[in-house]
């Protein structure tokens, strides 16, 4: 007889995959927010939300963003180079 004691191992591969099942599920509730892209709202109903609620309450206003700035800045007229005579 063998001195050594018998190991489970189904149940240890079952235990494993149990325990990633529920570290993926983890995973994936911690990074949902990221899949829907966030809600904006235009200003007319920001007005009646609660961000216009308490706008309103603390005395300031809301009022729409300024439209994006453009990133790029037009390219720059060709120089005439130097005429070396």
């Amino acid at each position: 007889m063998s001195e050594r004691p018998h190991v489970n191992r189904p149940r240890i591969a079952a235990t494993a995959a149990a325990i990633a099942l529920v570290c993926i599920v983890v995973l994936a509730l911690q990074i949902r927010d990221r899949w829907n892209s966030p809600e904006i709202k235009p200003t007319a109903q920001a007005e009646h939300a609660t961000t216009g609620q308490a706008a309103r309450t603390s005395g300031a206003k809301v009022l729409p963003t300024d439209p994006k700035l453009k990133v790029e800045p037009e390219a720059p007229k060709q120089v005439q180079p130097a005429d070396p005579d």
